[in-house]
This record gives C-alpha cells, structure tokens and sequence, in this order.
C-alpha cells in the first residue's frame, strides 16, 4: 500500500452504502485478498485472519447491499479489538485510494456458517464495491466531526491530531481524547457504560485502533519516528472517567 496515498485519503474518504452490485473481477479481488495478508498489526502477538465473504454469507443488511464484504476475526487477547480496528482501517484508505468505496459495519453479521469456518473470535465487518455515490468528500468542512478543542488539550500538534479527529467510528460517536504534548501523545476513550454500550458503544474499542491508524500515519507523513506503549502511567495527569488505552512517543525531525 502506499502511505502517502493513504494519509491522502484520511482528508476525503466517506463511508459508502450504495454499491454497483456487479462483483468486481477476479484478478482485483486477488489484489484485494493480497493486501488483507499484508496488513500492519498494532499488537503484532495477536493473531488474525479475514475472509472476503458474499452477500449470501451476510446477515441483518439494512440499507447496504454490497458485492462484497470482509469479515475480521481475531484471537481474544488484551487489546484485540483496539488492534482489529488499526488493521482494517487500512483497507478502509486503500480502498478510498483505488477507486472503491467501503464502509464499516455494526449491524450486519456474517452468517453461523461464516463464523465457525474460523477458529478465532468474529470482531467486525466492512462492506466494499464499486461506489454508486460520489466516491470522496470535496473537503473536510463536510465531515461531522467534534472540533480539536473537543477531543485534546494538547497544543502544537494539530497537524497529527487533525488525522485523528477526521476517523470514522460506530454511530460518530468519536469516544477518543488525546493528552501530552507533541512528543508523547496519550489516547484514552470515553467509558462506554451500560447505556451506550447498547448503541455503539460495543465498537469504542476499534473506534479507538482506527484512530490510531490516522494518528501514526500522519507521524509518518512528516518524517517522524514513533512508538506505541501501553503503559498508563506514562501519563502523570491523567484524564478523569476515562480509559487509558495507549502511548504514542514521537521522535521530532529535526
């Protein structure tokens, strides 16, 4: 995949329901199936796997038919949602940068059979095929989103957090907030609790690796080294009623 055609993407991608519902060819499928194995973990111990599914194999579709979709599994281990949520937000951008479009799913399912042809645990659902609808968003005054002041008190990393603040998550909720300063970023999310939990609120922690995903590639956009840790007390000030979830240490070009 091209990164900087990824971090391209973060700035014009939409999430697209309406689809073409001719299957796109084999020999692009395969292309597809090749990146899906080259995917970038978060947490490289956990193991993975997805499969390219039709739309027979889905269950509950409301109002997105596609021509294809990729079911996520995973291993359960700490972190494994947070880490599904970076990966497949990879294809997410790679399929906004090759002409198709896709959307994260939280209703749709895969069928029984989908699910216990793998021996990990089903984590999510991303619908992909030639867009119907206007592909890309002509700027970003025309994403839905919380304004930076909202998601970080952190000042002078606005052109990293930016990236962050522009990801998708389940029903827009946007549960991140970041903390630090511009050479160590401390990403939390809003406690999902019994009420939310039932509207989203299930999905706050790939919200949180999709973010995450937006907030490494633009450190990487500028020529910066960086490092995830999972260590909250990195943080000495940390927020209040809400939940830690990662470090991101950034070493400044020069």
């Amino acid at each position: 995949m091209n990164e900087t055609a990824l971090y391209d993407a973060i700035f014009k991608r939409k999430s697209i329901r309406d689809y073409d519902q001719t299957p796109i060819d084999s020999n692009r499928l395969e292309e597809i199936s090749r990146n899906l194995q080259s995917l970038k973990p978060l947490l490289a111990d956990i193991k993975t796997e997805f499969k390219i599914i039709s739309p027979n194999q889905v269950t509950r579709k409301i109002n997105n038919n596609a021509p294809h979709y990729i079911a996520a599994f995973s291993e359960a281990k700490d972190a494994y949602k947070i880490n599904m949520g970076f990966m497949l937000q990879q294809m997410d951008l790679y399929f906004s940068t090759t002409g198709l479009g896709s959307c994260w799913l939280g209703i749709p399912q895969p069928t029984k059979e989908v699910k216990e042809s793998s021996n990990l645990e089903f984590i999510a659902l991303m619908s992909f095929g030639n867009p119907k609808e206007t592909l890309h968003r002509t700027s970003a005054s025309e994403f839905h989103r919380k304004p930076l002041s909202d998601i970080t008190n952190i000042e002078g990393a606005n052109d990293l957090l930016e990236a962050a603040r522009l990801a998708p998550s389940a029903v827009n909720l946007q549960n991140w907030y970041f903390t630090g300063n511009k050479n160590t970023i401390h990403a939390y999310s809003s406690k999902a609790g019994f009420l939310r939990s039932m509207v989203g609120g299930g999905h706050f922690p790939v919200n949180m690796g999709i973010a995450l995903y937006h907030l490494k590639l633009a450190t990487e956009h500028f020529g910066m080294k960086n490092k995830f840790i999972f260590d909250p007390s990195k943080d000495k000030s940390p927020p209040k009623n809400l939940e830690y979830v990662a470090t991101l240490e950034i070493e400044q070009t020069s």
